[in-house]
């Protein structure tokens, strides 16, 4: 049976340190889903979905068994029509913990099939944010070795 992950989150924008967890995935499941959603608490996006979809299938165009797709749903039933058994995602310290353990939670109950997968952020990346990096990015600042792609 083929290992189906889903990889969720707003991305706005997607990191260096996301890049890492996608990369390492692999290692774990045959397919991963990039599946950037449309968070109803960050209504106004820094950057257009549709280039952040453009961008990040640049940045894996080398990997046929990546993909980006979004969506406007429960992740849990966005995880269930595309197969996915598997929630990959990433933690940077104790509060992603917290908050990713809740949402686990919740997935798990909305889709029993569902297995959070919890990767460590690789040391060099745990400081990143996108919310850091837009502050950076809006006064100007150079964030091209936090991007894997060009902004």
């Amino acid at each position: 049976m083929k290992r189906v992950a889903l990889f969720p989150g707003s991305f706005d924008p997607f990191t260096k340190g996301h890049e890492d967890i996608v990369l390492r995935g692999l290692g774990l499941f045959d397919e991963i889903i990039i599946a950037i959603g449309h968070n109803t608490e960050k209504s106004n996006r820094y950057i257009k979905i549709d280039k952040m979809v453009s961008l990040i299938r640049d940045t894996f165009k080398a990997f046929p068994n990546i993909s980006v797709q979004t969506y406007a749903e429960l992740t849990a039933e966005f995880a269930r029509k595309n197969n996915a058994k598997f929630l990959l995602r990433g933690l940077r310290n104790t509060t992603d913990f917290e908050y990713e353990n809740s949402i686990g939670q919740v997935n798990r109950y909305l889709n029993a099939e569902l297995e959070s997968v919890f990767l460590i952020t690789s040391p060099q990346f745990a400081s990143l944010s996108s919310s850091i990096i837009r502050e950076v990015h809006r006064y100007g600042g150079d964030v091209s070795m936090l991007l894997p792609y060009k902004l």
